[in-house]
């Protein structure tokens, strides 16, 4: 029903489209590809119908669950910094050298999954808990918390609004 949501509401879409390419986005940068030309292709693609919407789908047939993803993609493997920047021949080396088809296949997976995931937490703890463990882990490297009080404040924090001056005080306290 949220992806369903999604193919109807331009905002539940939007927040959609934006998860799958925090998973995309990954991968095009570290492989040297350009980001900016992959985003621009699949919100086109995405309103392509004239009204914008998901670009992952879900379906149900004879009793098997499909989740499934649809994005143009235009990478390559040779040239440009993909052979010239050592991060992104690294990248390229860690996959195992895939063509640009292979490497096509690797960023659609990684864009389904980090959508799925996210589709997943929305309809049950909600994405707003991991988002604020995420955040109070970053509050808490930036203020140069032990491990210990690491600890006390996902405890503390479980069920409490994470701020910034909020983790400050604890740590104040503690």
């Amino acid at each position: 029903m949220a992806v369903d949501i999604a193919n109807h509401d331009v905002s539940r879409a939007v927040t959609h489209n934006k998860g799958i390419y925090n998973g995309i986005d990954g991968v095009v940068l570290a492989t040297g590809n350009d980001w900016r030309a992959v985003e621009s292709a699949g919100h086109a693609y995405a309103a392509a119908t004239g009204h914008y919407r998901s670009l992952s789908d879900v379906s149900v047939e004879n009793g098997i669950f499909r989740y499934s993803i649809t994005v143009p993609l235009a990478v390559g493997t040779v040239g440009g910094l993909t052979k010239n920047h050592p991060l992104a021949k690294l990248s390229l080396k860690i996959l195992d050298n895939p063509s640009a088809k292979e490497l096509m296949e690797v960023i659609a997976a990684l864009g389904m999954a980090n959508n799925f995931s996210a589709v997943t937490s929305l309809v049950t703890t909600g994405i707003q808990s991991g988002h604020m463990k995420m955040h109070l882990s970053n509050i808490l490297n930036q203020l140069g918390a032990t491990e210990r009080l690491k600890q006390l404040a996902a405890e503390f924090f479980a069920d409490k609004t994470v701020t910034f001056s909020a983790v400050k005080k604890f740590l104040e306290a503690s």
